[in-house]
């Protein structure tokens, strides 16, 4: 090894990505390469970035580490995490730039960063390239910034069905032995990160609605004495420490990643987002794919991929009675469930990442000049 190559290999990754990247990425076209950006969080917008990645791969999109991106020039970067996107490193960068809005009205109670997010996008609206949104009402809250509308592109959160495989009663069993849940119990599921920060969560994200999943739960003890509840996802301290203070069991599993999901699915009998706003959540076709009735609020794409009362339970933000009713009548009839459980696997099969290839085409189109 020589002196050189010894000083890189020692020095931090970004003294050798300044040295290394420039050099290699130099002989590049200009915009022939995609870099997809998440947001180093290891949860939702890390999930985005791997699938994405997965996706222009397929549609044979050359895509390099994404640690790469801040040391070329002249390159495509697809950023899913908005807020990072409208910073001024990507802005003032010489790189074509595309994000996903999933969701951040402005005025929003408790999340002046929506407002914020809002204000830049507005001000940078001409320097965006593209935008990818997944329903009606971030389609139109992004034009509203004046984004070009042929730069609005609508695309569903779509499902690796691979990794939530359809559940059965042995699924159940063994899903349940495995994470210490009652064998006999009415296990609600919330699998969402609703806390601020990546600590404990003792402070709420309005915007995910752990006050109202709380308040459900509190009604639901009277009337289900079997209630239990299974948490996953960082950050849940405030509902934690809400359920504790309310008596009603429940476990809240620490996952590696999100890949180990489909065996929390499997140990539920319903599965509630409670969340005032959204951009999937991922968790309803996921919850769907896995055989898991499904109850949500009507927020981001659920409402236009969901049938209320043939493949979910619907009900409106912060209607909790609706909620505890939704969740009752499952716990109620056995034959509602498997209903909703037969008709939802479809529509999780609809809505499979492969499925989606034709529209993120449409999106990198003119925003990636393929290699030569």
């Amino acid at each position: 090894m020589t002196t050189t190559l010894r000083r890189l290999a020692a020095a931090p990754s970004c003294v050798v990505l300044g040295a290394y990247v420039p050099a290699r990425s130099a002989s590049w076209p200009d915009y022939s390469r995609l870099f997809v950006v998440g947001d180093g969080f290891g949860w939702s917008i890390d999930d985005d970035r791997d699938r994405l990645t997965a996706t222009a791969q397929r549609l044979g999109c050359d895509v390099p580490p994404p640690a790469w991106a801040r040391y070329a020039k002249r390159q495509s970067v697809f950023n899913h995490d908005h807020f990072g996107a409208l910073r001024s490193r990507w802005l003032e960068s010489s790189h074509r730039l595309g994000l996903s809005y999933f969701h951040g009205r402005p005025s929003t109670s408790g999340h002046p960063e929506f407002d914020d997010a809002y204000a830049r996008l507005s001000r940078h609206a001409a320097r965006i390239d593209r935008v990818q949104v997944t329903h009606a009402e971030m389609h139109e809250l992004v034009i509203g910034a004046g984004v070009d509308a042929d730069k609005v592109f609508r695309i569903p959160i779509g499902i690796d069905l691979e990794r939530f495989p359809l559940g059965d009663d042995e699924a159940r069993r063994s899903a349940r032995a495995r994470l210490d849940v009652p064998a006999s119990a009415f296990v609600v599921g919330s699998f969402v990160k609703d806390g601020v920060g990546l600590g404990e969560g003792d402070e709420p994200k309005p915007v995910k609605g752990p006050d109202v999943l709380v308040a459900t739960l509190e009604r639901l003890r009277t009337s289900v004495p079997e209630l239990f509840v299974l948490l996953t996802g960082p950050a849940r301290g405030f509902v934690r420490r809400a359920l504790e203070q309310a008596g009603i069991p429940y476990r809240h599993v620490v996952l590696a990643s999100r890949k180990e999901l489909a065996r929390a699915y499997h140990a539920l009998d319903v599965f509630v987002v409670a969340s005032r706003q959204e951009g999937g959540p991922k968790s309803a076709l996921e919850s769907m794919a896995a055989g898991v009735p499904l109850v949500s609020t009507r927020v981001g794409q659920v409402p236009e991929i969901a049938r209320h009362g043939e493949t979910a339970l619907l009900a409106e933000v912060e209607d909790v009675d609706a909620l505890v009713a939704a969740v009752a009548r499952i716990h109620d009839d056995d034959e509602l469930a498997a209903r909703l459980v037969a008709a939802a696997r479809p529509t999780a099969e609809a809505y499979a990442e492969e499925r989606l290839d034709d529209r993120w085409a449409e999106l990198l189109d003119g925003f990636v000049d393929r290699a030569g």
